[in-house]
């Protein structure tokens, strides 16, 4: 998810993806460590997109 299409979001929607997004790097985390993932650089993917949300959802927070 780029920072423009999270700019957009409203702040229910920031919660609501932030949550998704860190079950699934919880998940991919859980997977990779039984068994290699196919493709490993999906979890610095997704743990950019949470860093991303919460950054934005504090700045919000902050205003």
């Amino acid at each position: 998810m780029k920072q423009s299409e999270v700019k957009e979001l409203s702040v229910a929607d920031l919660q609501e993806e932030l949550g998704k997004n860190r079950k699934l790097l919880s998940d991919l985390k859980m997977t990779h460590a039984i068994s290699p993932l196919d493709n490993p650089i999906q979890i610095r993917s997704v743990r950019r997109t949470v860093a991303r949300l919460a950054t934005e959802l504090t700045k919000r927070e902050l205003e």
